[in-house]
């Protein structure tokens, strides 16, 4: 098997795996009892918090469990907006962005608030004099994903950041960091609020968290019994959140050696995908390497898709979450329907190796072309 769709999710790693199944074992006990079983739960589950916090150079007290970024992104644009509606009504959103802020932002725009949508450059930056403009005193959230999921574009926060400050202090700022965390370094002091998905780090799926920072106020969104968090009650799913708390470790582990290894093999991808006429690399130099999107012109990605797939190798369209609809990332690049209606995503990790890639740029050209011919 070949996986290039680490973007969309990742296997669950050996250690990552070990720690699960040892706390599902002797962790039996609910870290919100008050008996020696619940007191041994909540010691565990304080340490593993602990540990996330420190890796992220924050408070234990700002990360708030969710069952992965959709929730921790609906926690924070909603919880924030119910709790801050006095302030004003007006929101901005990048057009790049998770289909899931999108989804958010629709709901928002139905009970009464505005939505904003900030240009990019043809690079896909964020266009800094639009943000200016765009922020109004009655601006209360800027929400811009550290990471693009679709092209791997990365925006710098802490220049977003500070633009946003300077034309409204008030205003907050969260980031979707699901596509940078466990590939380039981030850093939570750049924004107010943080959202992310255990599975992207090669975590189960079902676990994630939210930073919030201790200066933001939010509404809960959820009501419930559970002492550990009033923003997510109920029991404290210890064995996902003990081996998030691995996975962040592992993650932050060798980050640059990483990510310049994953970058050679980028470029090799790229050198030969760039030899096909009718192949268009939707890339841009603020793309991080683990990230590849390219559009087949004379090809319909799900037939390529599923090509490959009985090859044993597999990719993505675009985001998993939005898979066979057209690429808003492209639009917003390029502004080209087909070219966006065309996407494939190839996603990398640390953990593909060049023998991989090589077979795959050979499976690729083979059923390429078989498809190419029957087109002609």
């Amino acid at each position: 098997m070949i996986y290039l769709d680490y973007s969309a999710t990742t296997p669950v790693s050996y250690e990552v795996m070990d720690t699960y199944t040892k706390v599902t074992k002797e962790y039996i006990g609910n870290a919100n009892s008050l008996h020696s079983l619940g007191v041994k739960s909540a010691n565990l589950l304080e340490s593993a918090t602990k540990q996330i916090a420190s890796i992220f150079d924050v408070s234990p007290q700002e990360i708030i469990y969710t069952s992965g970024a959709t929730e921790a992104n609906n926690m924070a644009l909603i919880g924030t907006v119910l709790a801050n509606h006095r302030k004003g009504k007006h929101i901005i959103v990048s057009k790049l962005e998770h289909p899931s802020i999108y989804a958010i932002c629709d709901y928002l725009k139905s009970i009464g608030f505005e939505v904003s949508y900030v240009n990019n450059d043809k690079e896909g930056l964020i266009d800094f004099d639009d943000l200016k403009n765009l922020v109004r005193s009655d601006t209360i959230l800027v929400s811009i994903s550290a990471v693009n999921s679709e092209l791997g574009i990365r925006q710098p926060l802490k220049m977003i950041r500070q633009i946003i400050k300077k034309e409204n202090f008030g205003t907050i700022f969260h980031s979707d960091m699901t596509q940078a965390i466990g590939k380039i370094p981030v850093n939570f002091h750049d924004v107010d609020l943080a959202s992310m998905s255990a599975h992207k780090i090669f975590a189960p799926k079902g676990i994630g968290f939210l930073y919030k920072s201790s200066m933001v106020k939010i509404t809960p969104l959820l009501y419930g019994s559970g002492k550990s968090n009033y923003l997510k009650p109920g029991t404290p799913p210890l064995p996902l959140i003990a081996s998030l708390s691995k996975a962040c470790r592992l993650a932050n582990t060798d980050l640059e050696k990483r990510e310049r290894f994953v970058s050679l093999l980028k470029e090799k991808i790229v050198n030969a995908l760039s030899n096909y006429p009718d192949i268009v690399l939707n890339d841009s130099k603020y793309a991080i390497p683990q990230i590849l999107n390219i559009s087949l012109l004379k090809i319909e990605p799900e037939t390529f898709i599923h090509a490959l797939e009985k090859r044993d190798v597999y990719l993505s369209t675009n985001t998993a979450c939005s898979s066979g609809d057209t690429s808003l990332g492209v639009m917003a690049l390029y502004d080209d329907v087909t070219r966006a209606r065309h996407t494939i995503r190839i996603s990398l990790s640390y953990m593909t190796t060049t023998d991989e890639v090589n077979r795959f740029l050979t499976i690729f050209d083979e059923e390429y072309n078989k498809l190419i011919t029957l087109k002609s």
